[in-house]
């Protein structure tokens, strides 16, 4: 049996007794859709049993603050990895006032707007210039917005992104620094804006060096790995094959690699490959994986950090747009044919 009383019915202590982060106890006790129905009912009856009296209703009357804080992705079904998706939620979790709780959201979903007013401010991890109507209604209403992993033309909102076009360029050239001249691409989820990008990057890295590609080795995937092994198969299942292949995210090189080894091939002794993002698993894969650090942890610490001391109301908080450029992780998996 259960006890507890309301001072101690905290969502943490759901979430330790439900088995599941305090993320997706936020979720479930706001009926988002993204939690399944058996998660669910069964964190609203600890709520129950605890006798859990939301924020909203709580502390938030008094001062007029739910304490929830909007965290919005451009599409959580499509295009947006698990990997991506895991890193951003850790780090906002890592570095959220304990006071606040944290919603997560999709852009594309019906009513969004409408919801609005139960935040105190919106976190936005913007994918693709679609997002620019929803960006356009949050700073309407007036609501602590920052906006994350995209620039986006306007410059009255704090926007921090990563180069993505130099985080392509830069480890292309590394390859062919290594002697590579015959590449293949596995590209993005068309529409998004980091699949510009690095396509951009990556095209004019061979272009400066007089190479081109065969259009046979470009494909296209959906950063998901199950989209990179099926456009890796496609690659190998011609008569030629390229000597290294640039996957547009890490997700999709993990489907790349296996279908090399199902198909026969050894990376890198026979087909090079690289990605893109540096993910958490990128240095465990066999072998190691040569990618971009993308600053995916910094950004969206730094995006928690000024959106809470808005909230703090500090004036100090000033309109900024951030680039920063992301970095070439060389590890095992380009051969060098020098």
């Amino acid at each position: 049996m259960i006890e507890s009383t309301n001072k101690d019915a905290t969502i943490r202590t759901i979430a330790k007794l439900a088995g599941v982060s305090h993320t997706t106890v936020s979720r479930a006790l706001n009926d988002s859709a993204a939690v399944k129905d058996e998660t669910k009912q069964k964190i609203k009856a600890i709520a129950d049993k605890l006798g859990y009296v939301p924020n909203l209703n709580a502390k938030g009357l008094a001062n007029q603050h739910s304490y929830l804080i909007g965290v919005f992705f451009s599409n959580l079904e499509i295009g947006t990895s698990a990997s991506f998706l895991a890193e951003v939620i850790d780090e906002i979790n890592k570095n959220i006032p304990p006071e606040y709780s944290v919603s997560i959201n999709s852009i594309k979903d019906k009513d969004t707007i409408q919801v609005l007013q139960k935040f105190d401010g919106v976190l936005i991890v913007s994918q693709s210039a679609n997002d620019d109507y929803f960006i356009d209604q949050m700073v309407r209403r007036k609501l602590p917005l920052v906006v994350l992993n995209r620039k986006i033309e306007r410059t009255d909102v704090v926007n921090l992104a990563a180069d993505e076009y130099i985080g392509a360029k830069n480890i292309t050239e590394y390859a062919i620094r290594l002697g590579h001249t015959k590449f293949g691409f596995i590209k993005g989820l068309s529409g998004f804006a980091s699949t510009d990008q690095r396509q951009n990057g990556f095209y004019d890295a061979l272009s400066q060096h007089q190479l081109g590609i065969d259009r046979d080795f470009v494909k296209e995937g959906d950063y998901l790995p199950k989209s990179g092994y099926a456009a890796m198969r496609e690659i190998l299942a011609g008569s030629t094959r390229p000597t290294c292949v640039f996957c547009a995210n890490d997700d999709m090189t993990i489907g790349a690699i296996r279908a090399c080894s199902d198909l026969g091939y050894r990376v890198p002794e026979d087909i090079s490959i690289f990605g893109y993002d540096d993910m958490r698993y990128s240095k465990y894969l066999i072998p190691a994986l040569t990618t971009v650090h993308k600053p995916t942890g910094v950004i969206a610490q730094r995006g928690i950090k000024l959106l809470t001391q808005m909230l703090a109301n500090d004036t100090e908080v000033k309109p900024i747009q951030d680039v920063i450029e992301p970095t070439p992780i060389v590890r095992n998996s380009v051969q060098d044919l020098r």
